[in-house]
């Protein structure tokens, strides 16, 4: 006997037929390819509608932002375990896209879930200065980072940043959301005195917002550009390999740093 349950489950995602694949209600071989781009259909996935031509320009450049940023931790993991398990790229890139958090590439969540709950109760005339103040202040005094601003390499500008939001402005997308996150930065910089830019990850949290996307698909957008950029870094190793480099040197470095603290007790004996 066959027992349904009383509701069904129901997905307008996709649908699969022998002859026909349907992506959210339309056709993937009449209606998309070779018809819409991939910021489109990204968008389309993630709102079930087409993106109008604004934020397909925005969204375009968002999903670009992340997609390279060098030797970073998480493309070296990537490195490493494709030498490791060269028949297994995708546990390569997972292996890279495990470390995006909140140190390295993924606070665009943490950046929009503030900058929601920042303006969510704020009137049209709010005073953003007091605003990002009380966020700075309240996150300061409370230990905890304030995601979206500083960058370890990048100051006083994170350069993507400018240009995000000229983007932003020239599509119509730059509102309050990217007023909060650059108050928050002043605020944040007078309080420390220390240069606190608005860095990528919290422009593009700031533009998730402009965009009304949700600040849990924030990371998302990240975890999509950065795919295509740890699938580079393998497409590199194959025709220049360094990850070997990588594990030999670290070896080196750790056997002369042992040899040093070794001689440096003895002598200190």
């Amino acid at each position: 006997m066959i027992f349904m349950s009383e509701k069904l489950m129901i997905s307008r995602m996709g649908a699969s037929v022998p002859d026909t694949i349907w992506v959210q209600g339309r056709d993937l071989c009449t209606e998309l390819l070779g018809k819409i781009g991939f910021a489109e259909m990204t968008w389309l996935e993630l709102t079930g509608e087409l993106p109008s031509k604004a934020q397909t320009t925005l969204l375009e450049a968002m999903l670009l932002t992340l997609v390279e940023h060098g030797a970073t931790p998480m493309a070296i993991a990537t490195r490493l375990t494709y030498m490791g398990a060269p028949e297994a790229l995708q546990g390569a890139v997972a292996a890279g896209l495990l470390g995006m958090g909140t140190t390295f590439a993924g606070t665009a969540e943490g950046a929009a879930r503030m900058l929601y709950a920042g303006l969510k109760d704020a009137p049209a005339d709010a005073d953003i200065s007091a605003l990002a103040k009380a966020i700075v202040d309240r996150e300061l005094d409370a230990k905890r980072p304030i995601f979206g601003i500083g960058h370890n390499l990048h100051k006083p500008i994170d350069p993507r940043t400018p240009v995000l939001f000229a983007i932003a402005e020239q599509q119509g997308y730059r509102g309050r959301y990217v007023a909060l996150i650059e108050a928050v930065a002043a605020a944040a910089e007078a309080r420390t005195g220390k240069s606190m830019p608005v860095n990528a990850t919290g422009a593009l949290g700031a533009l998730c917002c402009e965009l009304g996307l949700d600040w849990r698909l924030c990371r998302g957008l990240a975890v999509i550009g950065r795919s295509v950029g740890l699938v580079g870094h393998i497409a590199e190793e194959l025709r220049n390999p360094i990850a070997k480099q990588i594990w030999m040197r670290t070896e080196e470095e750790i056997a002369r740093s042992i040899a040093i603290a070794d001689a440096k007790q003895e002598q200190d004996a």
